[in-house]
């Protein structure tokens, strides 16, 4: 099961935050990485990891229904990669 924006505006409130300061704070958290990102720049949360910007240059491809094959125009994506510190309480006890 997934972790929601809904889920973490309730484990905000939990905290000890009012409903409408919980949904404010986490939308506000939200819209600061999106404007970042947007802008070029990577997001680094220490202790959790790396949010960046990758440019996907002119390509070929194929069309999986049909096989034909076509260019995919350049294009950017956003990458997450995890810190070491995550990774490990990923992993602990493995």
């Amino acid at each position: 099961m997934a972790l929601t924006k809904n889920k973490i505006v309730e484990r905000v409130n939990d905290l000890g935050f009012t409903k409408k300061k919980s949904v404010d704070i986490v939308e506000s958290l939200l819209e600061i990485i999106k404007r970042s990102l947007e802008n070029d720049e990577d997001v680094l949360v220490s202790g959790f990891g790396k949010f960046c910007i990758k440019q996907k240059e002119r390509r070929r491809g194929r069309n999986p229904a049909t096989g034909k094959d076509l260019l995919l125009n350049p294009r950017k994506v956003v990458t997450f990669k995890c810190s070491g510190k995550l990774r490990e309480r990923i992993n602990k006890g493995r």
